[in-house]
């Protein structure tokens, strides 16, 4: 009787002890949907210039509102063109195709990642996509080089179409650190991205 009392303080003992630690363990924290962005930032280098040859393109101001609904069809519709464009373009530097570091321009026969990006805003806003919810974007790959990728903006969080993969992702999901994007009001700046640094993410490839 006395043992098993004893064990029975020393089980209430170490449960007090072990209940608080357990307690005072933060949850796991689910990861935003859509990306949090901050003040404006400095426009790209690469899409300054591509703005002075379209200014068309840099242009267009929108008022803020939420970010649609898409539809079935219109999941098709972002998969058919993230897909076909990946696909109908070769890969190649700017330096290959242009001579310079850095040339942001929509692709004849060959395409660096932003040109890629920029073909596929003009061909879903053809198909009744809003600018204002198709957003190029600068990331960070885990080497450390530098990456554009378009993100379109819907209810349901911010998805990426990248010419590295023609599967569309949750940006959340992507194996990159987020840095900046256009602003949804205004095509011609761009905004900070503020949750996007440290995401624990894993990697597609």
């Amino acid at each position: 009787m006395k043992k098993a009392l004893r064990a029975w303080r020393i089980a209430v003992v170490l449960l007090s002890t072990l209940v608080p630690v357990s307690a005072a363990m933060p949850a796991s924290q689910p990861v935003a949907a859509s990306m949090v962005t901050g003040s404006v930032t400095s426009q790209p280098i690469g899409h300054f210039d591509f703005c002075q040859r379209y200014p068309g393109e840099c242009n267009i101001k929108s008022r803020s509102a939420p970010a649609p609904r898409v539809t079935d069809r219109g999941w098709e519709i972002v998969r058919e063109v993230n897909k076909a464009v990946n696909a109908r373009y070769i890969a190649r530097t700017d330096k290959d195709v242009y001579g310079k570091e850095e040339f942001w321009e929509f692709p004849t026969t060959a395409a660096d990642c932003e040109d890629f990006a920029l073909e596929k805003r003009k061909e879903l806003a053809a198909a009744g996509f809003a600018y204002s919810d198709l957003l190029m974007t600068v990331v960070r790959k885990s080497d450390g080089e530098g990456h554009a990728v378009l993100t379109l903006r819907t209810s349901d969080g911010d998805f990426i179409l990248d010419n590295l993969t023609d599967e569309v992702f949750a940006w959340y999901q992507t194996p990159y650190t987020f840095l900046k994007r256009q602003a949804t009001f205004n095509t011609g700046r761009w905004v900070t991205i503020e949750n996007g640094r440290d995401l624990l993410v894993g990697a597609l490839r």
